[in-house]
């Protein structure tokens, strides 16, 4: 373990024995920092707050602060960040609501870029990137391989699926589909993530059938419920495509970005 003279460390923290705590950070009571984290210097881990294993936070982040939220009366609520995160400089990362869940998860192998923020009892999944000054609201649910350009935002109780991209200065209000590419203020589907896809290794037969999944639930025939079951049928045995299915219809009266443009 090394601990920086400068560094003030509660004595009641869990730290693993590989340690690096750098000068001028502060850890908390309630901390828990597995093997092989590194605090570089000037960082604050407060609250109920646990690091995965790996994890390196760079200056001036604060992670385990209290909620945002006017009803929080102090209550012990947690931050939970899992393991080989990359937390930039003035990134902030707060604990849950007792009204809520009463904790805020991070996945694995995230990188959350300078001064982005995730607020309490959000859920955040693995290998989510969040670009310089991205926002997540209160209650946020991002799926895995999400990426959200710099400086957009998510209001609070929104829903972002697997693999999807949010475009830079984008202020998301209402759900993404897995997949889904937005843009926009408000933000609106301008297509699927293809690139994303083709990075992440999709096969070309995947990336077809979500194509033609898209175009037909978008499409200008029929309701919108009936496109869907369409899509469902068609495509009954394409993973991928009953993903999109499954999520929009897991909570069927939550409004979902659209295109601008029908297909």
């Amino acid at each position: 373990m090394t601990i920086h003279p400068t560094a003030i460390v509660a004595p009641e923290a869990k730290i693993a024995p590989d340690v690096e705590i750098g000068p001028y950070s502060i850890v908390g009571p309630d901390v828990t920092l597995c093997a092989g984290v590194r605090l570089l210097s000037h960082v604050v881990v407060e609250g109920v707050t646990t690091l995965g294993e790996g994890c390196v936070v760079h200056p001036f982040a604060n992670l385990g602060g209290p909620p945002q939220h006017l009803g929080h009366k102090g209550e012990r609520t947690e931050l939970l960040i899992g393991p080989r995160n990359i937390i930039r400089e003035h990134v902030t990362m707060h604990t849950g609501t007792a009204s809520g869940k009463g904790v805020t998860t991070i996945g694995s192998d995230g990188l959350y870029m300078v001064g982005s923020h995730v607020a309490h009892d959000c859920a955040v999944g693995d290998f989510v990137v969040l670009a310089k000054g991205a926002t997540l609201g209160g209650h946020v649910a991002i799926g895995d391989y999400v990426f959200m350009g710099g400086l957009a935002a998510a209001h609070q109780f929104s829903r972002i699926g697997r693999y999807s991209f949010i475009g830079g200065l984008a202020a998301v209000t209402k759900d993404v589909i897995p997949y889904g590419s937005v843009w926009g203020n408000h933000a609106h589907l301008e297509g699927l993530n293809l690139v994303g896809l083709k990075r992440r290794g999709f096969s070309r037969e995947t990336i077809n059938a979500l194509r033609a999944a898209y175009r037909l639930m978008f499409a200008d025939e029929g309701t919108f419920q009936e496109r869907l079951d369409d899509v469902a049928e068609t495509h009954a045995a394409i993973p991928e495509v009953m993903e999109i299915v499954d999520f929009i219809r897991a909570d069927a009266n939550r409004p979902l970005c659209l295109p601008e443009r029908e297909f």
